[in-house]
């Protein structure tokens, strides 16, 4: 059983050490790119919230950030360990994986708040909250000359999926997450398992069970 991974290669290494410990085969094909915008450095102490949805969000944070945090919230446990990383422990993780989850746990009302993350990241937290957005990353779409035979691939972001539709492959997809699989199935790709806590444990069981799925006869 192949199993490709898709995401950035910095993020795809542990993700494979841990598939390959289960004994499934595994390659990595980053079909993404992050790259951190340029701009002044960010101060957020005025806020009384700060929310970070990624761990690309938290690394190209501490690129620019100056002076002290307030309090911050983040979307799964992936970023609240890379926060933790630079010796910020997150005051409030959100159970549910996504923006939404994220708004309906702040305390009402949350006061200032500010969202840092990616450019084209979505909307919920401005419209909802109201928070004041600064993009401190993009994310790219990359095509590689050759993609790996797969199994199964595995897409750790929508940009990943996006990516990897372009490629015209009939491959089943395990996914991180609801945003990440409408976003796939919007692009005609099969997602034949997601993620339940939208983390690397998370996937690891996703591609697990789809590996079991895929290997016993119908």
């Amino acid at each position: 059983m192949m199993v490709v991974l898709t995401g950035t290669e910095r993020l795809s290494e542990p993700l494979a050490e841990a598939l390959e410990r289960t004994g499934l085969e595994v390659e990595t094909c980053p079909l993404v790119a992050v790259e951190h915008l340029p701009g002044p450095t960010l101060r957020a102490d005025a806020y009384d919230w700060l929310l970070l949805t990624s761990r690309n969000g938290v690394e190209a944070l501490f690129a620019r950030l100056e002076g002290p945090l307030p309090r911050v919230a983040v979307v799964g446990s992936g970023t609240a360990e890379a926060l933790r990383a630079h010796g910020v422990q997150p005051d409030l993780v959100a159970a549910t994986s996504t923006q939404e989850g994220l708004a309906a746990e702040l305390p009402t009302p949350a006061g200032r708040v500010l969202f840092a993350g990616a450019e084209d990241a979505r909307d919920v937290l401005v419209r909802e909250l109201g928070a004041d957005f600064v993009p401190l990353y993009r994310t790219v779409e990359l095509r590689p000359e050759r993609f790996p035979e797969a199994d199964l691939v595995v897409l750790a972001s929508a940009s990943a999926a996006r990516s990897f539709a372009g490629l015209g492959l009939d491959v089943p997809c395990v996914s991180i997450g609801p945003v990440t699989s409408a976003e796939a199935e919007a692009c005609g790709l099969r997602v034949v398992a997601e993620s339940s806590t939208h983390d690397r444990e998370g996937l690891v069981e996703a591609v697990k069970l789809a590996a079991f799925r895929a290997s016993s006869p119908s």
